[in-house]
C-alpha cells in the first residue's frame, strides 16, 4: 500500500502521462478491476478509483463478498476518452483542463460522483472552478463549451453548464454593445450629445461566433439576449447570418426540379431552422432586410413549414411592403406542373396584410377627434409605391398561360381605388394578359377593363388604348370620350390663363363650352364662331374708346366756356350716356353716338369679312 502511494506521488511529476503507461508503475501490483465503458476496456486498480469516485466505491462495496473484478459503466457521458481523463485524475496524473473538455469533465465527475464528499479538491470542484473563473469570462470559450454540451444533453443542462454559458454570452454581448455605444457618443455642432451612426456596430463581433452552434443552443442564446436588451438590429443581423449559413448547406434542397432525392433528415433540419428563426425575429420594423424575409418565406413554402410561421412572415412583409422590389415578390410556386409559375395566393395575403396595417407612426398624436369605426390604412405615399409594385407584378405574371382570370383580378382589386393616381401600369398589365390569353371571352375582357379608370390614363397610354383592338368596343369609346374631355379642358385652361381678357369675354367662353360628344369638325366650327365673336367684341370696345376720347374733348371745351354750374350739368348729361356694358343710351341722340353706331356697323362688316 505504501508503494502504491509512492507511485501516485511519482506520477505527478509527469504533465502528460498515458493511463496505460501509468499502469506499468503497478506492474508488480496486478490490476484487480476491469472497467468497461462503451466497448472500451480499462484494467485498473480499485484503490485509486474508490478513493475519488463515490459510484465505483458503492459498486465495490455492494460486491465485497464476491470480490468484484469487472465493472460496466453504462451511458457514461463523454465515452471512453472522458473516462480516461477521470482515471488519470484518480491516479494523480496531471492533465490540462481546457474549454474543449471542461463540459465532459463536469458531466463525468457527476456521473462518477467525484465530489468533495469523497475527496478534497476532487474533479468536480476543479472543473466547476475552471468553468466559472475562466470560461464564463470569455465569449469564445463559452461557445466552445456549448458545442461540447450538444452531445452531453440533458445532463449538461441539469448541471447548469449550458445555462451558465448562455447567461455569460448574453451578458458579455450586452456589456460590449453598451461600451461600443458609449464610444460612439459625440457632440454635434450645436453642442448637444448624440450617437454617431455606423454601418456596423463594433460590439457585434459575436455574430460570426454564434453561427457554429446548433439551432437549439442558438435559440436559447438569442432569447437570453432579447431579455438582456441587446439591440434588435444586432439580433436581426445575427439571425440573417445564421440562416444564410444553415439554409445553404444542402444545394439539392434549393433545386426542386432535381431528380435526386433530398435527404429527409436534412429537410427536417432546414425546416426546424426556418421555423426557429421566424420565431426569433424582432418585432421592430426594418430590424432585418425585407429581402431576407422573402427568402425565409420562400423556404417556408418550399419546406412546407407550419402555417403559423408562414402567416407571421406574411404579416411582417406586409407591414413594410412599400420597400420591397419586384424580385422580392416573385415567389415561385412549388406545386404540381399544371399550376401557375408564381405563388399568387401568398402575394394576395401579403397585400391584404399591407392594406390592414396600422400606420400609427404617421398619425397625429391627438387622434381622439378623428376616431372612427373604419379599419386603419397605410399612408398614401406607401400606397402609391405598392400600387406601382403590384402593377409591375401583374405585368410579370400576365404571360403565364395557366394564370386564371380570377387570380389576376384578385391581385389587381386588393388595393383601394385611391392607391393608383395613374392607371398606365394597370392598363399595361391587362394588355399583356389579353395578348397572352387570346381566347378570352368578351365578358372576361369587360371584367378586366372595368378595373381601369380611363380618366387616369396618360396621353400616351390613352392614344395606345384608342387604337388597341384587344379592348372591347365599349372601352375604346370611353377612351375617346375622355380624350375629348381632356382636349376641352386644355382649351378652356388656355383661355382662362389669358389675363388680358375682360370679364364679359371669359363669361362668353364659358357659356359656349365645347361638348365632349361633338365631332372634331363641329368643334372646329364652334371655335371659329367664338373667335369671330371675340373679334367683334374687341371692335366694339375700340369704338367706345373713341367715343370716350371725344367726350373728354367736349368736356374740356365746355369747362373753358362756362362756369362751374354749367360744367356740372353738362358732365351729368355725358355720364348718363354711358352704361356698364358699353351700350349707348336710347334717349340720347347726339351726333357722336349716331356716328359711333354707324362706325360700329362698318367695323363689324369688315371684321366678319376678314374672318371669312
Amino acid at each position: 500500500m505504501a508503494f502504491l502511494l509512492l507511485s501516485c506521488a511519482f506520477s505527478s511529476f509527469f504533465p502528460v502521462f498515458n493511463l496505460f503507461l501509468c499502469c506499468q508503475i503497478f506492474r508488480d501490483v496486478p490490476s484487480d478491476v476491469t472497467i468497461e465503458v462503451n466497448r472500451g476496456t480499462f484494467s485498473l486498480h480499485k484503490f485509486p478509483l474508490v478513493s475519488r469516485s463515490g459510484r465505483i466505491r458503492r459498486l465495490v462495496a455492494e460486491h465485497r463478498d464476491s470480490d468484484i473484478s469487472r465493472v460496466e459503466l453504462l451511458n457514461l457521458p463523454g465515452g471512453a476518452e472522458c473516462f480516461e481523463l477521470a482515471a488519470k485524475f484518480c491516479y494523480g496524473i496531471n492533465f490540462e483542463i481546457r474549454s474543449t473538455n471542461v463540459a465532459q469533465l463536469c458531466c463525468v465527475s457527476d456521473y462518477l460522483e467525484m465530489t468533495e464528499d469523497f475527496s478534497k479538491d476532487n474533479l468536480g470542484s476543479r472543473a466547476e472552478e475552471y468553468l466559472d473563473s475562466i470560461v464564463c469570462k470569455n465569449l469564445e470559450m463559452c461557445v466552445e463549451v456549448l458545442q461540447q454540451c450538444e452531445s452531453l444533453l440533458p445532463l449538461a443542462d441539469e448541471l447548469k453548464v449550458v445555462s451558465r454559458c448562455i447567461d455569460a454570452i448574453a451578458s458579455k454581448a450586452c456589456a460590449e454593445q453598451i461600451a461600443s455605444s458609449f464610444s460612439r457618443l459625440e457632440y454635434s455642432s450645436s453642442g448637444r450629445l448624440h450617437m454617431s451612426r455606423q454601418a456596423k456596430c463594433d460590439g457585434d463581433w459575436w455574430i460570426e461566433d454564434l453561427s457554429v452552434l446548433r439551432i437549439d443552443m442558438y435559440q436559447r442564446i438569442i432569447t437570453a439576449m432579447k431579455c438582456r436588451g441587446v439591440r434588435p438590429e444586432s439580433i436581426g443581423a445575427s439571425l440573417v447570418n445564421y440562416a444564410q449559413k444553415e439554409l445553404t448547406k444542402k444545394s439539392s434542397l434549393w433545386n426542386p426540379s432535381s431528380q435526386t432525392k433530398v435527404d429527409s433528415n436534412s429537410t427536417l433540419h432546414e425546416k426546424l431552422v426556418v421555423e426557429t428563426v421566424v420565431s426569433l425575429l424582432p418585432v421592430e420594423k426594418l430590424a432585418v432586410p425585407i429581402n431576407f424575409l422573402f427568402g425565409l418565406l420562400r423556404s417556408a413554402v418550399m419546406l412546407d413549414c407550419t402555417i403559423a410561421s408562414r402567416l407571421d412572415l406574411e404579416r411582417r412583409i406586409g407591414s413594410q411592403l412599400d420597400v420591397a422590389t419586384l424580385d422580392d415578390i416573385l415567389i415561385p410556386s412549388f406545386r404540381h406542373a399544371g399550376d401557375t409559375l408564381f405563388d399568387v395566393e401568398t402575394v394576395h395575403r401579403i397585400l391584404v396584410n399591407f392594406c390592414q396595417q396600422d400606420d400609427s407612426e404617421e398619425e397625429p398624436e391627438d387622434t381622439s377627434v378623428f376616431e372612427s369605426d373604419s379599419p386603419p390604412s397605410p399612408s398614401q405615399t406607401a400606397l402609391i409605391k405598392v400600387s406601382k409594385l403590384v402593377d409591375n407584378y401583374l405585368a410579370e405574371i400576365a404571360p403565364d398561360a395557366n394564370l386564371k382570370l380570377s387570380k389576376f383580378m384578385v391581385i389587381a382589386e386588393t388595393l383601394p381605388a385611391h392607391a393608383r393616381t395613374v392607371h398606365d401600369g394597370l392598363y399595361r398589365a391587362i394588355d399583356i394578359y389579353l395578348k397572352a390569353h387570346q381566347g378570352s371571352t368578351d365578358l372576361d375582357k369587360k371584367k378586366l377593363c372595368k378595373l381601369i379608370d380611363f380618366q387616369k390614363l396618360s396621353q400616351e397610354a390613352g392614344a395606345h388604348a384608342a387604337q388597341n383592338e384587344r379592348l372591347p368596343l365599349q372601352s375604346i369609346v370611353q377612351v375617346l370620350y375622355f380624350e375629348q374631355l381632356r382636349l376641352r379642358n386644355s382649351l378652356s385652361c388656355s383661355y382662362a390663363e389669358d389675363d388680358t381678357k375682360p370679364i364679359h369675354q371669359s363669361w362668353r367662353i364659358s357659356s359656349g363650352a365645347l361638348s365632349a360628344a361633338m365631332s372634331p369638325r363641329d368643334n372646329y366650327a364652334s371655335l371659329r364662331r367664338e373667335n369671330c365673336e371675340l373679334k367683334l367684341e374687341l371692335a366694339r370696345l375700340r369704338m367706345r374708346l373713341n367715343d370716350l376720347e371725344r367726350e373728354h374733348v367736349c368736356m374740356k371745351r365746355d369747362m373753358t366756356k362756362s362756369g362751374s354750374r354749367k360744367f356740372m350739368s353738362s358732365f351729368s348729361k355725358k355720364i348718363g350716356k354711358l352704361s356698364l356694358f358699353g351700350h349707348s343710351s336710347s334717349r340720347g341722340s347726339s351726333s357722336p353716338s349716331r356716328n359711333s353706331q354707324r362706325t360700329d356697323s362698318k367695323v363689324i362688316e369688315r371684321t366678319c369679312a376678314s374672318t371669312e
